[in-house]
This record gives C-alpha cells, sequence and structure tokens, in this order.
C-alpha cells in the first residue's frame, strides 16, 4: 500500500511542477496581453503555485486518510500497534529471563513440589 501512496503524492509533485510552469506561461502571456502588470506577475505566479501546494497537501492528506480507513476495514495493524506489540514481547522476555536466571531451583524443589525442610510452609 505505501508504494501506491508514494506513487500518488510522486504524481501529484509532478502536477505541480508542471502547473507551475503553465501557470507562469499563462501569466506571462496576460503580461504580453497588457491585461496585468508585469510588477504583479511574479506576485500572482507565487500566489497561484501557494494555492496549488495547498491543494497537493489537501490532496495528500485525503489519500492518507483513505487509506488508513481502508486498512483499518481490513483489520491491518497499525505500526504504532506492531511497535507497541514488540515493546511488550521483549519486556516479557526480560521479565521471564529475570525469572528463570534468578538461579537452580532450590533443594527438593526438581518435582515441582516445594520443600518442607526449607519452606517450612506445605502448599
Amino acid at each position: 500500500m505505501s508504494d501506491l501512496l508514494k506513487k500518488a503524492v510522486s504524481l501529484g509533485w509532478g502536477l505541480a511542477v508542471v502547473s507551475k510552469e503553465k501557470i507562469e506561461a499563462a501569466v506571462d502571456e496576460l503580461v504580453q496581453k497588457g491585461q496585468i502588470a508585469p510588477e504583479q506577475s511574479k506576485a500572482l505566479v507565487n500566489q497561484l503555485v501557494e494555492r496549488g501546494e495547498e491543494e497537493q497537501a489537501s490532496f495528500s492528506a485525503s489519500i492518507q486518510d483513505m487509506v488508513k480507513r481502508k486498512l483499518q476495514d481490513f483489520d491491518v495493524a497499525a505500526s504504532s500497534d506492531l511497535i507497541a506489540l514488540k515493546q511488550r514481547v521483549m519486556m516479557l522476555e526480560q521479565r521471564v529471563a529475570a525469572l528463570e536466571g534468578t538461579g537452580p531451583e532450590e533443594p527438593g524443589e526438581e518435582d515441582g513440589q516445594p520443600n518442607m525442610e526449607t519452606d517450612g510452609r506445605a502448599d
């Protein structure tokens, strides 16, 4: 899915570059026709390019939101969920290792039963 998202965003950036060139050409044409002053052309190009970038960012956010919703529909775990689970497993592995590494079993506990002589209690 991330490749598809990257391609969509790349397409959007490609369109933004082409759009800037087309905007500059269209504004230059307006200047040549005398419909806008040459001093205004740069500001107009910048304004239109900025608007295009805002639209592209909005498009990208919409695509990301759509992909996120679809992944939730398919019940795919988010990377943050996987990271949290990995951390939890690591913590549990450390706890198990610490419990197992506390030393050999007490004498008489080889069979899993407490040693009445050392424990002083029966379970």
